[in-house]
């Protein structure tokens, strides 16, 4: 949530974050109007409150027949301020579900655009000429199967479609690439935590995911609750309605994600790059706001870290401004190149959200002019399926085999997955 004194002190910056995002720039007119209106019923009821206390002492020194005059004066001011308190709740609920549905400033260096008007930042690592070494490339499923790695069919007997089964060398793959990612976060500084999946409403809503992305959301109408699509929901909530001293903290979580995958039927059905399901390991940043920026650019350099050890070529790309979330101000994509597809494909993100989260949890930071909302940061470090889809595609040989990355070898315990018999 944007501070209110931003928006009448300067509307018309806000007017320019919705117009690259490619949304109403009618909505700040429409919140100019509700913040008169709110604060007018709100000075309206504090004025009546304060002449009700004035009278109240006056009733105090009465006696006779002006104490009954007073106190009739205090019964009817009594009723008007009751009404007047209950006009000015209802402005502030009205303002600030308006406010909550405004995105998040966009940082004046984004650039401006939808999903292909990205800006390439650098290209890392040489992706393999297979044609040159003898062989046409296996995707990551015919792998999978071959290296009894991944079980498709029975995850959709079992859970439906856009489930699976990691199997043997697959499951012990995960686990060692999360001890990878979580050894890599404890020796940069960060706290491990193993959060909750399943979050209140104040959480969700909370960090963003609410609003535009709600339909991809899964909800548990019984106990209203939501199953987390990302550790970045619960890591933000961990300090919420808090003060913070001590800045910046950096949490590493761990978790299962859940998504519906809302709006890509048809897209990627094949796999397990996009499923309803699966682990990711998520870092994230409380922080003066004055120190957002380098943050932000420290989590896209342990992510590129991460993609280096892992010996995957990829790109980073600072994503327009159309493609941006709710909640963040600016975005780094890291984009890791599928070989069968001849194309580079999401696989971290990082975003800055400034104090646009906090504002909306209620987190404070103590700082030397006082207490103030923070920022906060996350980023993917590993999401678990789509870094097993790289590694498979990239370090795939001739006969069917992989080679694991020298970085992976000591939690996986050898140096190729090997064709399963039979």
């Amino acid at each position: 949530m944007i501070d209110p004194k931003l928006l009448r002190q300067d509307p018309d910056r806000l007017r320019a974050s919705q117009r690259a995002r490619g949304g109403s720039e009618s909505v700040v007119d429409e919140l100019l109007v509700l913040d008169e209106k709110r604060r007018s019923a709100i000075t309206a009821f504090e004025t009546l409150r304060a002449e009700q206390k004035d009278l109240g002492k006056l009733v105090g020194r009465a006696k006779g027949a002006e104490k009954q005059e007073l106190l009739e004066h205090t019964k009817a001011l009594a009723a008007e301020v009751k009404e007047h308190e209950a006009a000015s709740k209802e402005a502030d609920a009205a303002f600030t579900e308006r406010l909550r549905g405004l995105g998040n400033i966009i940082a004046p260096e984004v650039p401006v655009g939808g999903e292909e008007d990205f800006v390439l930042l650098e290209a890392i690592g040489t992706p393999r000429d297979f044609e040159a070494e003898g062989f046409t490339p296996r995707d990551h499923l015919e792998l999978g199967e071959i290296l009894g790695a991944i079980d498709m069919e029975r995850g959709a007997k079992v859970s439906g479609s856009r489930f699976y089964y990691l199997t043997g060398q697959g499951a012990e793959l995960e686990l060692a690439l999360i001890n990878l990612a979580m050894r890599k976060a404890l020796e940069w500084g960060f706290t491990p935590i193993i959060p909750p999946a399943l979050v209140k409403p104040a959480a969700m809503e909370g960090t963003g995911f609410l609003g535009q992305a709600a339909e991809d959301v899964y909800r548990l109408e019984r106990d209203d609750m939501y199953l987390v699509g990302t550790a970045e929901v619960p890591l933000a909530g961990y300090h919420m309605d808090e003060i913070v001293e001590s800045l910046p903290k950096h949490y590493v979580g761990y978790s299962p994600s859940y998504r519906r995958e809302a709006g890509s039927y048809g897209k990627d059905t094949r796999g397990i790059f996009r499923v309803h399901w699966f682990d990711k390991v998520e870092m994230f940043v409380y922080c003066d706001p004055a120190d957002a920026e380098r943050e932000h650019h420290r989590l896209l350099g342990f992510e590129k870290e991460f993609l280096e050890a892992l010996e995957i070529p990829f790109r980073v790309i600072d994503v327009a401004s159309g493609d941006l979330g709710l909640s963040a101000a600016r975005k780094f994509d890291c984009e890791a190149w599928l070989p069968t597809q001849q194309t580079y494909r999401e696989v971290t993100s990082t975003s800055n959200c400034t104090d646009f989260q906090a504002r909306r949890l209620n987190i404070r930071g103590r700082f030397e002019q006082g207490t103030a909302p923070l920022a906060t940061l996350n980023g993917t470090l590993c999401a678990v399926t789509r870094i097993i889809v790289m590694l498979l595609e990239n370090h795939q040989q001739a006969d069917g085999s992989v080679r694991v990355p020298a970085a992976l070898r000591p939690y996986l315990g050898r140096d190729a997955l090997l064709p399963q018999q039979g």
